[in-house]
C-alpha cells in the first residue's frame, strides 16, 4: 500500500469543521478522526462543555497513545487519514514534534461569526478557546520547519465554491479531488465523537456545504477584547489562505 498520507486540518470551534470531516469521509480512500485530543483536554483543563464526563469516560484521555494512533495506525488500510484538531487541544506541556509527521493543514472562520455562534454553548469564551492564538503558532512553527507556508483554507470560501477550494486543498495535500467530498448522508456516523449530539445538530441535517449566508448577530460587547485580539490573529492567517488567482 502506498505511504499514508496523515493530513491534520487545525480549525477552532464553530469553523464548518465537521462538515469538512463529513467532506472527506464521503471519500472511499480516506478515514476519519474527530476531535482526538479532545478528551484528554477536558479532564486536564477541567473545561465545563456539555458531555464532559461522557467524553472523559468513552475516548482516551491520555494524549500519549492517542498521538501513537495519529501517527502509526493505518485506519481501515485507506491510503488518507483525516485528522480533524482543534488547535486548543493541543495543550501546553504536551510534545509536538509528532506534529511535524502530519501534513499540517489550517481551517479558519470570521472571529465575530465564531464567537456569536460559540456563546451559544460557552458563554464566555477565551481567546486561547477560539483556537486562533494556537493556529498562529502551529502556522508559524510549520512555515519555519518545512520552509513552505502550510494550506489555510477560510470557511467562507469553502462555502461560496466548495469544489474549487476542495480541489485547491487536495493538490496541495497531494491526494486527487473527488467529487463525493461534496456530497454525503445525513444523520451521524460511528467516526462521530459522542460529544455529536451536543454540537452537531446541523451537520446532522446537513447533506453537503450550505451556501454562504452572512450572519446578523453582534459580538457581545463584554468580549471585545476577545474579539479585537482574535481578528488580528485571523487577519494575518486570511492573508496565507487558499484562493482562486485572477
Amino acid at each position: 500500500m502506498s505511504e499514508i498520507v496523515r493530513i491534520a486540518m487545525w480549525s477552532g470551534p464553530r469553523n464548518i469543521s465537521t462538515a469538512f470531516m463529513r467532506s472527506f469521509g464521503s471519500r472511499a480512500d480516506t478515514a476519519v478522526v474527530d476531535e482526538p485530543l479532545y478528551a484528554h483536554y477536558l479532564k486536564t483543563t477541567g473545561a465545563n462543555h456539555p458531555g464532559r464526563d461522557e467524553v472523559i469516560a468513552r475516548h482516551e484521555t491520555d494524549w500519549r497513545k492517542v498521538v501513537a494512533y495519529l501517527t502509526c495506525a493505518e485506519p481501515d488500510g485507506k491510503r488518507v487519514f483525516y485528522q480533524k484538531h482543534m488547535a486548543h487541544h493541543l495543550l501546553p506541556g504536551m510534545d509536538r514534534a509528532w506534529v511535524g509527521g502530519l501534513t499540517n493543514c489550517f481551517l479558519i472562520r470570521d472571529p465575530a461569526e465564531v464567537i456569536t455562534s460559540f456563546v451559544k454553548v460557552v458563554a464566555d469564551p477565551t481567546a486561547e478557546e477560539l483556537g486562533l492564538p494556537q493556529q498562529w503558532e502551529l502556522f508559524e512553527s510549520e512555515r519555519v520547519r518545512t520552509g513552505r507556508t502550510p494550506p489555510v483554507i477560510d470557511s467562507r470560501d469553502v462555502l461560496t465554491d466548495p469544489a474549487t477550494m476542495l480541489a485547491m486543498l487536495c493538490d496541495r495535500v497531494g491526494i486527487p479531488f473527488d467529487a463525493a467530498m461534496l456530497r454525503w448522508e445525513a444523520g451521524p456516523r460511528e467516526t462521530d465523537g459522542v460529544w455529536g449530539p451536543h454540537w452537531y445538530a446541523s451537520v446532522y441535517r446537513s447533506t453537503g456545504f450550505e451556501p454562504y449566508r452572512a450572519k446578523k448577530e453582534r459580538v457581545p460587547e463584554r468580549l471585545a477584547g476577545v474579539y479585537e485580539r482574535c481578528l488580528a490573529i485571523y487577519e494575518r492567517l486570511a492573508e496565507q489562505r487558499l484562493r482562486v488567482q485572477g
